[in-house]
């Protein structure tokens, strides 16, 4: 399955779509794949102010936990709760019904910039290719 062209990913395995004034975030199936079966997420509260670089939560599976990290500064301005229900969903639907939270932008300018900066689709799956 190759990464939507619509959003940006990290090294560390997020992925990062803009939305509106927002920026979607997720984990990509190439992590959720590596973690396997996800048990648990969770994701600082909404009005949390993050750094880029910064974690905004993490997923812990049967086999480790792993920290979210946040690739742009901003607010968390809202959390999945159907993935706070049911971690699974990172697993079956990464990048869908799996996403974790949104970020609202301190620095709409920068925030293009950082984004701009990560990987695209291609450069990804090309990295993370078996």
């Amino acid at each position: 399955m190759a990464s939507p062209a619509d959003r940006r990913y990290s090294e560390s395995h997020e992925w990062f779509r803009p939305e509106g004034a927002s920026v979607v975030v997720g984990l990509t199936k190439h992590a959720a794949d590596q973690l396997t079966d996800i048990t648990f997420a969770e994701v600082k509260p909404v009005g949390t102010k993050v750094s880029a670089g910064e974690s905004v939560g993490e997923v812990e599976s049967v086999k480790t936990a792993s920290e979210i990290y946040s690739a742009i500064p901003g607010e968390v301005a809202e959390i999945n709760d159907a993935v706070r229900k049911d971690p699974s969903l990172i697993n079956s639907d990464p990048f869908g019904k799996g996403w974790l939270c949104k970020i609202r932008s301190s620095d709409p300018t920068a925030t293009q910039k950082l984004l701009a900066s990560l990987m695209d689709a291609a450069a990804y799956d090309g990295k993370n290719s078996h």
